[in-house]
């Protein structure tokens, strides 16, 4: 089942947990704006070229809409779409007074210098300026995109509209960007983890990890349950798989990889097969790549006792019902990998006040918003006798729903 199925399938189960009417239900469905605009820029070989980029706003009703724009060969509106939609619920769980957008260009960035990243991103920007914006829709990185990408649309749509920092989040810090916004996801997963191992009577400490994905969020999770006494017994990523029993030693892992590039030939653990990474014999599941990871065919055989989904839509819904009757405790995407969208917004609410905050101050309301969030996810699961998916999809998709009749959506 694709991203878009998935959602909207969750999305009716929680609206009708909720008892919403058919016609609010259908309106929070419903995107706000679909755009899509065509980019031609000249190569650096003077030849034209032309890329189609979108951008979705799904909704407004609790703020500007915010989410991240990819550069990927396969980024489609259906794709976009299902994102967007899950930044207004994943918005609304954390808290946060945002709705949800998402964006792309269909194009493989490695296939591009950085003189026609920069074209591409000028042209992306010139087309949307005046849809995006400080109190509209504010854009962050995604995959293929990073604080250099959000430094070049910062610079173009202030040509535009004046001197805009917090037009976009994830920007270098020498811009405005925020400080602990490079580990956030990767540490709202472990705020995330230690609320759930905490109502379970756990700690990280002494617990065997396994983790799928070695890059930005995955790389910071490991890091920080090694430090806080963690075991992360295997790892993987697309350049390969390792695993340890007694526990991979994480920093040395991480200096090999920034020395090598790859997770191979590293001599902290043995090599293993990639596939059997999802049914390793562990406490914790972590997966941090790509969606669809766990389904029909693999999930009957997780080992975990818990999944923290920290990739977007990790688990297929049959490898959901296989894993719930197996007893397995799964942590939703839309609230385990809410961190980075968390400190974005602390990064824009800098911005609007032209005021910087320490790193200490960052952790500190992240590890507080993770964990409100946490306790009213648990508060839902009771009163309507849900499982963590559907307390978070019940707790994000009522904020919306309350927001949008309190502003009067018929009228």
């Amino acid at each position: 089942m694709n991203a878009l199925a998935a959602t909207n399938r969750n999305f009716r189960h929680a609206s009708r947990i909720l008892g919403l009417d058919s016609k609010l239900e259908k309106s929070l469905l419903i995107p706000f704006r679909e755009i899509k605009v065509e980019c031609t820029i000249p190569k650096d070989d003077g030849t034209l070229v032309s890329y189609v980029g979108f951008r979705v706003q799904h909704d407004n009703s609790r703020g500007p809409m915010k989410g991240g724009i990819r550069y990927h060969p396969e980024v489609d509106p259906d794709e976009v779409n299902a994102l967007a939609q899950l930044m207004t619920w994943k918005t609304a769980v954390a808290d946060i007074p945002y709705g949800g957008a998402k964006g792309g260009i269909g194009c493989s960035p490695r296939d591009l210098s950085k003189s026609e990243l920069e074209r591409l991103t000028r042209v992306f920007t010139q087309k949307i300026h005046d849809l995006i914006g400080i109190h509209t829709d504010v854009p962050a990185p995604d995959m293929g995109t990073n604080s250099q990408t959000m430094a070049w649309i910062l610079d173009e749509y202030s040509k535009f509209h004046g001197h805009s920092p917090a037009v976009v989040t994830g920007k270098p810090i020498d811009l405005g960007g925020s400080l602990g916004r490079e580990a956030a996801t990767g540490r709202g997963v472990v705020f995330a983890t230690e609320a759930l191992l905490a109502e379970h009577g756990q700690s990280i400490a002494g617990l065997k990890f396994v983790i799928q994905g070695f890059g930005n969020v995955g790389s910071w999770a490991a890091k920080l349950i090694h430090e806080r006494g963690g075991k992360v017994v295997a790892v993987s990523d697309i350049t390969g798989a390792i695993k340890n029993p007694n526990g991979i030693d994480i920093s040395a892992l991480l200096t090999h990889k920034e020395n090598t590039g790859s997770l191979k030939d590293f001599h902290g653990g043995d090599a293993m097969d990639a596939n059997e990474l999802l049914v390793h014999d562990c406490d914790v599941l972590i997966p941090c790549a790509l969606g669809g990871v766990l389904n029909k065919d693999n999930a009957a055989d997780v080992r975990a006792k818990y999944i923290i989904e920290a990739a977007n839509h990790p688990t297929d819904p049959e490898a959901d019902e296989i894993l719930s009757k197996k007893g397995i405790i799964i942590l939703p995407d839309i609230y385990a990998n809410a961190g980075g969208v968390t400190v974005s917004y602390f990064e824009w609410v800098q911005n609007i006040q032209g005021f910087m905050w320490d790193e200490e101050k960052v952790n500190t309301q992240l590890q507080r918003y993770m964990t409100r969030a946490f306790t009213n996810i648990k508060a839902m699961c009771q009163s309507h006798d849900c499982n963590l998916r559907m307390g978070a999809f019940t707790l994000g998709v009522n904020r919306v729903a309350r927001a949008t009749l309190l502003r009067g959506w018929e009228a």
